[in-house]
């Protein structure tokens, strides 16, 4: 795992439950939990390897201190523009790697869930958006503020607005102002909202509840979701109408049908 030092915990601190539940705790609170090169990079290591391991059912992101992610690493963006291009291929590099990180995030296997205890801003924010499922602390605040320092959160833009309804992403991007954790729900950015002493156990039990079905119709439920979510309505039915097809042929189907006719707990087999 990437560190600072070698004196230093790990960035990114993964857990994993008995369940199937991975835990996976952005841990740089000195820096905000900043997206920075780093972090990015043990980000994706992180979902790549637990998108690969079927011990893995459900994804839980979340974060030490009391910011979630600050977004982008100012200070190494900043230290790019040394480069003789201004920094123009860093921003491309930059860019490209948190871009990849939250379609990673979308097209993963596995439901993954924000817990937001605390403050998420610009790509932090895109990353809250970008989970499946998001609950917030009361104590929470979101925001996308670029436009304040010349620099519009064009990329948490493309999260927000398949979230929200266009009108209140582009207030929050052309105010650049905080939002508390309630409008965040009332607005569609996140599911729900409690107080902190009952975000992890409220954010557990939904990723064991999730966890408790079967992979393959998970998988198979989150791919469809996104793949039409943008399709013209026929293509979608049609779409959708062939993804019931085939998972109705699959075993857990069958074996989910029966256990319902018969009252009886199904056992998966994820097939």
């Amino acid at each position: 795992m990437t560190t600072d030092n070698k004196n230093e915990l790990p960035m990114v601190l993964a857990h994993s439950s008995s369940q199937g539940v991975l835990r996976l705790t952005m841990n740089h609170p000195a820096r905000r939990n900043a997206l920075s090169e780093a972090m990015l990079n043990e980000l994706q290591r992180h979902f790549h390897e637990a998108a690969a391991d079927p011990a893995v059912r459900v994804i839980i992101l979340a974060a030490e201190g009391p910011v979630f992610c600050a977004g982008h690493d100012l200070k190494e963006l900043t230290a790019g523009r040394r480069a003789d291009d201004n920094g123009r291929a860093y921003f491309r590099k930059i860019m490209a790697m948190c871009s990849a990180l939250m379609q990673a995030i979308v097209s993963h296997p596995k439901p993954v869930i924000a817990e937001v205890s605390g403050v998420a801003t610009a790509a932090g924010c895109q990353l809250v958006a970008s989970c499946d499922l998001a609950y917030a602390s009361d104590t929470a605040l979101f925001g996308t503020p670029g436009v304040n320092i010349g620099l519009f959160c064009s990329t948490p833009m493309v999260a927000l607005s398949r979230n929200m309804s266009g009108k209140h992403a582009m207030e929050m991007l052309l105010t650049g102002e905080m939002v508390s954790a309630q409008r965040a729900s009332e607005t569609g950015l996140i599911n729900r909202v409690m107080p902190l002493a009952d975000l992890t156990g409220t954010v557990m039990n939904v990723a064991d509840t999730i966890a408790a079905k079967s992979v393959l119709t998970v998988s198979t439920g989150k791919q469809a979701f996104y793949r039409q979510q943008h399709m013209p309505l026929s293509d979608a039915y049609a779409y959708c109408a062939s993804v019931m097809v085939e998972n109705m042929l699959a075993k857990d189907a069958e074996e989910g049908i029966n256990a319902f006719i018969e009252k009886r707990k199904p056992q998966w087999s994820d097939q």
